[in-house]
């Protein structure tokens, strides 16, 4: 009769499946989109954090991403003039200037591209400047924590505003500015040291901010046949100083 063997695992496997079974768990951190001192929020936690309760931190959102400004308690604070920012995600009301009802939103909808940049923008400023804590579910970041296709849009038409913005300023740069001075008392006026003043289109403009606005460039006199150049009110055609 054979004798039944026994079969142990060598010193080495058990190294080898410790080894395994490390690799994986920190595999898995690795893949969590969280740093270890954040956590998730839901709109109704993040709700808490308003600077009514004297024994929590003030905490804001910007683009989901939520930020512990208990720092700035004289600001975001209860009776400060940030706070309505805080216990919330408001990134709307960073550019829109509508601090209430419906303007408290995380909505971009409707935002130029510039107004997009800006708010991106803003959010840099909160990670320079205060600690962040988490992420709020919702919007721009799912259950686990991951970006939504909504942050990732808004991310990528502030990219696209930065470009054409650095490009109107490429093409504005070929073409003199105006100068130009204020008082209370005389008003404004434009003038060019060499050329004269026009009205000209910022061709880009739409495209950054959703609407068509002008500026005061210089042009020689040769070059005022050009189309869309237009001469300030009451200033004579070859006038090198306007009232504006």
């Amino acid at each position: 009769m054979i004798p039944a063997r026994r079969f142990l695992l060598s010193p080495f496997v058990g190294v080898t499946v410790i080894v395994v079974l490390v690799a994986l768990y920190f595999r898995s951190s690795l893949k969590s989109p969280l740093h270890p001192n954040q956590r998730l929020f839901s709109a109704e936690e993040l709700a808490l954090y308003n600077g009514t309760d004297e024994t929590l931190p003030i905490l804001l959102g910007i683009l989901g991403s939520v930020f512990d400004v208990t720092k700035g308690k004289s600001h975001y604070g209860s009776g400060g003039g940030y706070n309505h920012f805080a216990g919330r995600d408001a990134s709307r009301a960073f550019v829109s200037g509508n601090f209430t009802g419906d303007g408290l939103t995380d909505s971009l909808q409707g935002l130029s591209s510039s107004e997009v940049k800006s708010i991106v923008d803003w959010r840099g400023f909160y990670s320079r400047t205060y600690i962040p804590v988490g992420k709020l579910v919702g919007r721009y970041y799912d259950s686990q924590g991951n970006p939504t296709k909504h942050l990732k849009g808004a991310e990528a038409k502030a990219s696209r505003g930065a470009q054409l913005m650095e490009k109107q300023k490429t093409e504005e740069a070929k073409q003199p500015s105006c100068d130009s001075r204020w008082s209370q008392d005389e008003g404004g006026e434009v003038w060019c040291d060499v050329g004269v003043p026009r009205l000209v289109q910022r061709p880009l403009e739409i495209a950054i901010t959703g609407s068509m606005s002008k500026r005061c460039a210089c042009f020689k006199e040769d070059e005022l046949d050009q189309s869309g150049l237009e001469v300030y009110k009451d200033c004579e055609p070859l006038a090198k100083t306007c009232r504006v």
